[in-house]
């Protein structure tokens, strides 16, 4: 899935929203999306230690905005 545009973002965002990267991986980022699954597992694996948690959400979320504003070159 390549395409782009405010349909396209949509999508991505709602993937990144239940599985942080895929909606990269849906607009063809794979190292964008390798790196925020990795980013938000760890830090959500880590939730013992609030400040690893507390980076996985912001990682999941920064997946979800950055899928939204994602524009193609």
């Amino acid at each position: 899935m390549s395409q782009q545009g405010s349909a396209g973002n949509v999508i991505a965002a709602l993937a990144s929203l239940f599985f942080p990267g895929l909606g990269q991986l849906l607009q063809g980022r794979i190292l964008a999306a390798l790196v925020f699954f990795v980013v938000t597992v760890v830090g959500y694996a880590l939730w013992w230690l609030v400040v690893p948690a507390i980076i996985g959400g912001i990682a999941h979320l920064w997946a979800i905005i950055d899928a939204a504003k994602f524009k193609a070159d």
